[in-house]
């Protein structure tokens, strides 16, 4: 029996996707155009939105390519050091190390030059070991899932950008919520974050999330319209229900009720509980005016009109409220205003 083609693990991807074609293109041009033209991008957006998916399919199709090295790191872990075990973790790597007499002894790699003294600096390690692979013409992308303002992550931006100055050929591609990815370029040493380019995820082609529906399931084409619409666009949504009508096919009624279960325990109650009680505030007021007026919201919660616009910006940013239409907001997630109404009469 065919296993179930939908998956709402996180952090791997999925069979089932939807390509994101103008971001994939913008990244990979970036980073393979001569001259060079960018070296990082971050990409942002709230939880579920497709940001690990779209860093994997860089990731993968670069790995492809001879030239490139990729390079995957954890952000809890000392970014440099694993870095660099990882270079010479491969044979060939770890050969041009050695000819290049690089004695990394003292870092555990595996690699050591009796008649040349140990490299003690991490930092210059991977300076010496960059220096090394652009003269055999290699390129190296780092990609850091989930990143947040720790120590490690810190260190190692700027560890990068002092390579990026030196003209080595690196290149670093980051996930990362909103509010993380802000602190961590608000630090001092780390504001050429703010001139990276931000890849802020979009909701899926509506058309291409019915497309799919209907090709893994038969079904007419208005049919599987309606349930993309259901998605809204949001990319765990379209695993999560594709996930769930695999496992009820014979009655829509048990598949959505399964559907918003997802959601809920997946994501959003994670998403609730980074919310500070004024956000919560405005989200219910959104989840309780239909119409989506920021002057109903306004009156539904007895603000004065210029309150709501500082948290308006925040949950926008956030991904969990599009403002794109002049003075309305609206939820940009699937069943998110039933989830809110909810919470806040418990």
């Amino acid at each position: 029996m065919q296993g179930n083609p939908f998956d709402i693990s996180f952090g791997k991807s999925p069979n089932e996707t939807i390509e994101r074609v103008r971001q994939n293109r913008e990244i990979l041009e970036a980073f393979t155009t001569d001259p060079v033209v960018q070296q990082i991008f971050m990409i942002t957006g709230v939880r579920g939105s497709g940001k690990t998916v779209l860093m994997n399919t860089i990731a993968n199709s670069l790995e492809a390519e001879k030239e490139w090295i990729v390079i995957r790191l954890n952000p809890d872990r000392d970014l440099l050091q694993s870095m660099g075990a990882k270079l010479c973790s491969t044979r060939s790597n770890a050969e041009l190390f050695q000819n290049a007499k690089l004695n990394l002894s003292l870092f555990g790699f595996g690699i050591t030059v009796d008649e040349a003294p140990p490299i003690t600096d991490i930092e210059f390690a991977i300076e010496k070991m960059m220096k090394t692979l652009k003269k055999h013409h290699k390129k190296v992308l780092v990609t850091i899932d989930e990143v947040t303002n720790n120590e490690h992550v810190r260190v190692f931006c700027s560890a990068f950008q002092i390579l990026i100055g030196q003209n080595l050929p690196i290149y670093l591609l980051m996930t990362g919520l909103y509010e993380n990815i802000e602190s961590l370029q608000d630090e001092q040493s780390l504001t050429f974050l703010y001139r990276a380019p931000k890849i802020r995820m979009t909701p899926l082609n509506i058309g291409m999330v019915a497309a799919r529906y209907a090709e893994v399931f038969s079904i007419p084409h208005e049919e599987a319209v309606r349930m993309a619409v259901l998605t809204k666009g949001y990319s765990f949504a379209f695993q999560a229900l594709g996930y769930s009508r695999w496992r009820n096919r014979d009655s829509m009624d048990r598949c959505l009720a399964e559907y918003r279960l997802l959601l809920e325990e997946y994501v959003y109650e994670k998403i609730w509980s980074e919310l500070s009680a004024k956000d919560k505030r405005i989200a219910d007021g959104i989840a309780h005016c239909p119409d989506g007026k920021i002057a109903s919201i306004n009156q539904y919660l007895g603000l004065k009109p210029d309150e709501i616009n500082q948290y308006r910006r925040r949950l926008i940013r956030k991904g969990i409220v599009s403002g794109e239409e002049y003075g309305r907001l609206q939820f940009t997630l699937p069943m998110f205003e039933d989830f809110v109404r909810d919470r806040m009469i418990e």
